[in-house]
């Protein structure tokens, strides 16, 4: 069994010294919002734990679907560096940006040069180039990236026709090979999951590409809490999981910060795989398992069955 660890939202602070003209843009919104609120909420010390608890759980791999920083500053760029570190080596850690990573324009270049390491696909490859794919076993992990800039007050995201259509062909030919796949990407391809102003813009173009090709477990964050769906696949329904910001405090520990740990047996497929949620208990200071299940098929497609 393969062991797969899904972590988002890292939002990792403090911010870094920041110069006056370093706000003349959008980042001057998100600076406000660090200081007044999200600071609070995001914290070292959660991830501190889970870091640690992650490290006790023995996984094959990790997959980051974005959103380590949180106003693209170049400073924070170097210390989300630091962090991947601590958290693994690149041939075990897969990472994908969110939209915060691409807060303004131009970020992209210098500032995920940092996590090159980390967003290459096997044998490396020209820097940054999505979508790239990573073999682990019998499991192909292919990462997208929905990170684009956007204006003040929106947080969307968006694929484009390029990436979907050289996702089709690597999932295509993964499936020929029978591999079990798993797709990355920041913004949820799920109906309803997010507001307008936040959501995936060609999600319908990214469904009908899975619809078509197939995949068995997409990887998703952006909303900073736990949802389960489906999307149509060419051979069965796809799991779609967005998995909790990793850096939120709370005192109650289901609306804590928390990552997913995802049991797969790659001939199987997607049913039967194992999920188990992990969240931070700030009574204890670590983190415990909150919800542990196994995927089944119901009359709606794919479920998520409980069990202990």
């Amino acid at each position: 069994m393969l062991r797969l660890a899904h972590l988002t939202d890292i939002h990792l602070g403090p911010l870094p010294a920041i110069r006056t003209r370093e706000l003349m843009s959008k980042r001057v919104m998100g600076w406000v919002s660090w200081q007044r609120f999200r600071r609070q909420r995001h914290r070292l010390e959660v991830l501190d734990a889970l870091i640690e608890d992650l490290h006790a759980q023995s996984c094959d791999h990790v997959a980051l679907t974005g959103d380590l920083v949180n106003i693209s500053l170049p400073g924070e760029f170097e210390q989300a560096a630091r962090w991947l570190e601590r958290l693994g080596p690149p041939e075990r850690v897969t990472v994908i940006p969110g939209n915060h990573d691409a807060y303004v324009p131009g970020v992209s270049g210098k500032g995920w040069l940092h996590w090159r390491d980390y967003m290459q696909r096997d044998g490396g490859a020209p820097f940054p180039a999505f979508p790239y794919a990573r073999r682990v076993g019998r499991t192909l992990v292919l990462a997208l990236s929905s990170a684009v800039p956007t204006p003040p007050g929106w947080a969307a995201g968006k694929l484009g026709h390029e990436q979907i259509v050289a996702a089709r062909g690597i999932l295509e030919q993964a499936g020929r090979d029978g591999l079990f796949r798993v797709v990355m990407l920041h913004h949820p391809p799920v109906y309803g999951w997010s507001h307008r102003r936040k959501a995936l813009i060609d999600a319908p173009d990214f469904r009908r590409a899975i619809a078509e090709t197939g995949a068995e477990l997409v990887l998703c964050g952006h909303e900073h809490v736990f949802n389960f769906g489906t999307l149509d696949g060419a051979q069965g329904p796809a799991a779609v999981v967005g998995a909790p910001s990793a850096s939120l405090w709370s005192e109650e520990v289901e609306k804590s910060g928390g990552y997913v740990i995802y049991g797969i047996r790659p001939e199987d497929g997607v049913v039967g795989m194992e999920l188990e949620v992990r969240r931070f208990d700030a009574m204890t200071g670590a983190f415990c398992s909150t919800r542990r299940g196994r995927i089944a098929e119901d009359g709606a497609g794919l479920a998520l069955q409980p069990w202990s």
